[in-house]
C-alpha cells in the first residue's frame, strides 16, 4: 500500500505558474505508474497527466499539452506537475494517484491509491 500527499496548490492569476508535488510513502514508489487528475465543481474527475514507473513515458490530456509537465524523482518518492500558462479553466482540485500497472493509463478506475487533493484556483 502507498500513501500520497499533494502540496503546492493555491491561487494564481491567469498566465501564471504553479508546481504541484505528491509525496509517496509505503511500498516502493518506483513500482507505480503515477497520474494527476483534476475535478472541477459539478464535474467528473478528469485525467490530466501520467508518467511511467521510470519516467520514460508520459501522457497528457490535449488541453494541457505544451503547458503542463509531469515528472518524477524516484529517489525522493515524489511526482511533480509543473503547470505554466495557467487558464481559469484549469481551476479544480488536483489529485495524484498511483497504479500498480506496467503501462501508463488514463483511466481513473485503474488507479488504486489516491491523495486527498490540492486546490488550484486561476483568476482571470
Amino acid at each position: 500500500q502507498v500513501q500520497l500527499v499533494e502540496s503546492g496548490g493555491g491561487l494564481v492569476q491567469a498566465g501564471g505558474s504553479l508546481r504541484l508535488s505528491c509525496a509517496a510513502s509505503g511500498r516502493t514508489f518506483s513500482s507505480y505508474v503515477m497520474g494527476w487528475f483534476r475535478q472541477a465543481p459539478g464535474k467528473e474527475r478528469d485525467f490530466v497527466a501520467a508518467i511511467s514507473r521510470r519516467g520514460g513515458t508520459t501522457r497528457y490530456i490535449d488541453s494541457v499539452k505544451g503547458r503542463f509537465t509531469i515528472s518524477r524523482d524516484n529517489a525522493k518518492n515524489t511526482v511533480y506537475l509543473q503547470m505554466n500558462s495557467l487558464k481559469p479553466e484549469d481551476t479544480a482540485v488536483y489529485y495524484c494517484a498511483a497504479a500498480t500497472l506496467v503501462v501508463v493509463t488514463t483511466t481513473p478506475e485503474e488507479y488504486a491509491y489516491w491523495g486527498q487533493g490540492t486546490q488550484v484556483t486561476v483568476s482571470s
